[in-house]
């Protein structure tokens, strides 16, 4: 007998779900629920479809301004992908807010409109989540994810505290850090006076003081 698919209109989201592998894929397709970000880990689900304030849309534009510049100036390899999904087959997926491929020997994705393959390209060096009602899950659930997909560094933006958590990943540890292992020289209570400055500067003021002070 052939299961009947998952009712999609009585989906939990903005929580973690038992779901099977399959089951997840008939969510991440479904077009209803375009809108939604996707994660997957041993077993479990999580949809958001919270909306998504002023606050993450700006502290997301300016991470994302701050840690290109930071590896123009520095002469540092860098791809960005924002809201991408990542997938390995059966395992694992997320849709971080912002990621970065960071180094000399990066590889770029291919240019298409399906989820990164896991299975076959390594996962991103840098992941940032803009954390504004997620806080909770992000610092706990998806830290373990990031860190079993193989991510070397993890940010997390406290929106509402101006603050960044940030951690070295390796397979057996998560250690908190207060400078960036994968941008060398980046000091994160930096990146901190950016987010606190773009609360009442334009982002052109923003970046033309990130850019004097990293040139320093």
């Amino acid at each position: 007998m052939v299961n009947p698919p998952p009712v999609i209109s009585t989906v939990a989201t903005d929580t973690w779900v038992e779901v099977i592998w399959e089951d997840f894929l008939t969510f991440a397709d479904d077009p209803t629920l375009a809108s939604g970000r996707f994660y997957y880990d041993q077993g479990y689900m999580r949809i958001e479809m919270a909306p998504l304030g002023s606050a993450h849309g700006q502290d997301n534009s300016i991470l994302s301004t701050v840690i290109v510049l930071y590896a123009t100036i520095k002469n540092i390899p860098i791809k960005e992908l924002t809201n991408t999904s990542f997938r390995k087959a059966r395992l694992r997926e997320c849709q971080p807010d912002i990621a970065f491929y960071i180094g000399k020997t990066i590889t770029f994705p291919p240019h298409t409109n399906a989820p990164v393959n896991l299975n076959e390209l390594d996962p991103p060096t840098l992941v940032v989540e803009i954390a504004a009602s997620s806080l909770e899950d992000d610092t706990e659930r998806k830290q373990k994810l990031y860190q079993r997909l193989g991510v070397r560094e993890y940010w997390v933006v406290n929106v509402n505290a101006g603050k960044i958590i940030a951690y070295s990943l390796s397979a057996t540890n998560a250690e908190l850090i207060r400078e960036s292992q994968v941008l060398p020289g980046l000091a994160i209570d930096l990146v901190e006076e950016a987010l606190k400055r773009s609360k009442t500067e334009d982002d052109g003021a923003v970046s033309r003081w990130w850019l004097r002070t990293i040139s320093v």
